[in-house]
């Protein structure tokens, strides 16, 4: 998923995916857009409703989105 955003999506400056070091099925997606538009278009691509809305979310045991804005350019 990171190379295809990487490549693909050059609104989307950033994307990282960590785990935690204490609980392996602990996970954090940190993702930059350039504005809202580029990140709705990020949840309409095909790798994302493949990936995520048709293998990962399926096998979540919970799941937190915030949606944060810089404070500062």
């Amino acid at each position: 998923m990171m190379a295809t955003v990487e490549r693909d999506e050059p609104d989307c400056p950033l994307f990282r995916v960590t785990r935690s070091p204490r609980d392996a099925d602990v996970f954090l997606l940190y993702e930059e857009y350039v504005d809202e538009r580029a990140l709705e278009a990020h949840r309409q691509t095909p790798h994302f409703r493949e990936l995520i809305e048709g293998k990962v979310i399926p096998l979540l045991l919970e799941r937190d989105r915030e949606v944060m804005v810089p404070i500062a350019p």
